[in-house]
């Protein structure tokens, strides 16, 4: 579509038409805007397309929240923008297929990233800042979604994704407003964006770990567009197709930028580089991106058209718990015990509460890249001190988080008693988190109310083995808790099995009580009722409560702690 305007050579008042000619700020440049002041031109480009041979058109929509457009004082038409984006795109879709009444043809609502990022800061000097807040892109990817669904699109289109975290604002704001039910539910495109030969986003994820950020909607497809040509791209979308049981959908650019921003591959050049992706089974939907004309669509359509679409392979998360930081990480049946770092934990360490509640963030973080670096392969982050606002320490740590590769590698586990500074944490993090945790403590309504939410945002969740009537303690009890909370989260909720760890409560033994020293026993009892009875679940507990009573004594603590394990 940009490719196009642009050979239109539009000027200042094409842009700003009759409506806008008195308009306050510069409109040049704002493609979007031509759906209300250029609407014949939109209409006769994706015309062009789709009589090309395109199955999709997306709606010239890319920058269609009032994010992107604030830079041109247009915030108040984005609704109606994408609105009438999507039936321009609606109506050259209907008009085609009439002349080819075999081929179907659709509307793809195009949602770009925005031009700010919710996982980079833009200020070298606060690493810690944002300029727009996960809050703020749900709020205005809900506006651009709800008028993209009134216009008509068939699909709706994440595209470009360069920030990880802005896409899964955008991902929740569609799943928020279909599970509200206004709108029935639309298949999902979910295309992400990899900058250099490094074979990672802008925030810093490999592909691999992307997928595992946004596996939890369901995308019908999922794969890559932007940045590269088809050569520089081919490595990276066939680690994504064998990584993905979704379709993978794959329109890089024609080519890279000539010195003056231009594209030189020819249409020939480009389809004889991606059906290279067809003829090998890598895709299931090809197109292109900058530098694309309908002479490049209709080569790649004549290239490809022959070719059986990719066979997708099973479901990597159907048996194992995948999680991900800047990569992925895979635990299954054949995995030794996962190590979660817990020095992060305010609650749990002096040294780092003292750190967070004296502002020593800089010293804090040092805490958790030594985790990382000692083989944690998982980070526990808890705020939760009667000194510190939880949500504002929460946010700050996990943003500095972000900008250390070598601690954002790995995933996150948002640890807090207080819900809202689980949801504060969930908002800050890029990868596919643990929250720590859950329970039906506070009865069923609530529980299920946490746990949508933590799916909606793409975690896995520890639950504990409490219920209204309190904390089990011997293993019918921890299993009959445990088994109503996985009834509830897998037939109510939805939740993948695989993401459920169960905390059974390890409680400590040797208290002089004689009801506590069978405490281990009934752990592992329960733990192994709940592995064979609740498929996929796994387990999570603090193995240093068995022995507090043994406080000051730390080598019968490990001998202890070594014959439980």
């Amino acid at each position: 579509m940009g490719t196009q305007i642009q050979d239109l050579r539009l000027s200042e008042e094409d842009f700003r038409g009759e409506r806008f000619k008195d308009h306050k700020k510069d409109l040049k440049g704002n493609n979007d805007l031509l759906v209300l002041t250029q609407p014949k031109c939109i209409y006769e480009i994706h015309r062009n397309y789709l009589l090309a041979g395109a199955d999709f058109v997306e709606t010239n929509t890319f920058s269609g929240t009032t994010i992107a457009q604030a830079d041109y004082a247009a915030e108040a038409i984005v609704y109606e923008l994408n609105k009438v984006a999507a039936e321009i795109a609606r109506d050259a879709c209907s008009d085609v297929l009439k002349e080819t009444p075999d081929r179907p043809r659709f509307v793809c609502g195009a949602i770009g990233p925005t031009n700010r990022t919710c996982s980079i800061s833009p200020s070298v000097d606060n690493p810690s800042f944002r300029n727009v807040t996960f809050d703020e892109l749900v709020e205005a990817y809900t506006e651009q979604v709800r008028g993209l669904l009134d216009g008509g699109s068939d699909v709706l289109l994440v595209e470009t994704i360069f920030d990880t975290l802005n896409a899964k604002a955008a991902l929740f704001a569609i799943d928020t407003l279909f599970d509200e039910g206004i709108y029935e539910r639309v298949p999902l495109f979910v295309s992400g964006t990899i900058v250099d030969q490094s074979g990672r986003t802008l925030s810093g994820q490999t592909g691999e770990a992307f997928i595992t950020s946004v596996a939890h909607t369901e995308p019908l497809a999922i794969g890559l567009n932007c940045a590269l040509g088809a050569d520089q791209m081919r490595p990276f979308i066939q680690s994504m197709s064998n990584f993905t049981s979704s379709k993978v959908i794959c329109y890089p650019n024609a080519g890279l930028p000539n010195t003056f921003g231009e594209y030189d591959e020819s249409p020939e050049t480009m389809a004889a580089n991606v059906s290279g992706f067809a003829r090998e089974g890598l895709v299931n939907i090809l197109g292109g991106c900058c530098g694309t004309t309908p002479a490049h669509i209709k080569a790649i359509y004549e290239a490809c058209k022959d070719f059986e679409p990719r066979v997708p392979g099973p479901d990597v998360r159907s048996k194992k718990l995948v999680l991900s930081g800047l990569e992925p990480l895979i635990y299954d049946d054949s995995s030794n015990f996962l190590n979660i770092g817990e020095r992060c934990n305010v609650a749990g360490s002096r040294k780092f509460a003292r750190h967070i509640i004296n502002d020593q963030y800089e010293e804090a973080l040092a805490i958790a890249r030594e985790q990382v670096e000692n083989g944690g392969q998982v980070i526990d982050i808890n705020m939760d001190e009667g000194m510190l606002d939880g949500v504002a320490a929460m946010t700050k740590f996990l943003n500095l988080i972000s900008t250390e590769p070598d601690v954002a590698k790995v995933p996150i586990m948002v640890d807090s008693s207080n819900f809202a500074v689980v949801e504060a944490g969930l908002k800050c993090v890029q990868g596919k988190c643990i929250v720590n945790s859950i329970s039906l403590k506070e009865g069923e309504e609530d529980f299920l109310k946490k746990a949508r939410l933590i799916k909606r945002y793409g975690a896995a969740m520890v639950v504990m083995a409490f219920d209204e009537e309190g904390q089990a303690v011997d293993r019918h009890e921890k299993f009959r808790i445990c088994e109503r909370s996985y009834r509830l989260l897998v037939d109510k909720v939805g939740f993948n099995p695989n993401d459920i760890i169960f905390d059974p409560n390890i409680l400590t033994i040797c208290t002089g009580m004689e009801e506590h020293n069978n405490y281990g026993v009934e752990f592992i009892e329960a733990t192994h009722d709940i592995k064979t009875k609740l498929p996929g679940a796994k387990i999570s507990g603090g193995v240093s409560n068995l022995s507090f009573s043994f406080r000051g004594k730390e080598n019968v603590r490990q001998a202890m702690h070594s014959v439980f394990l």
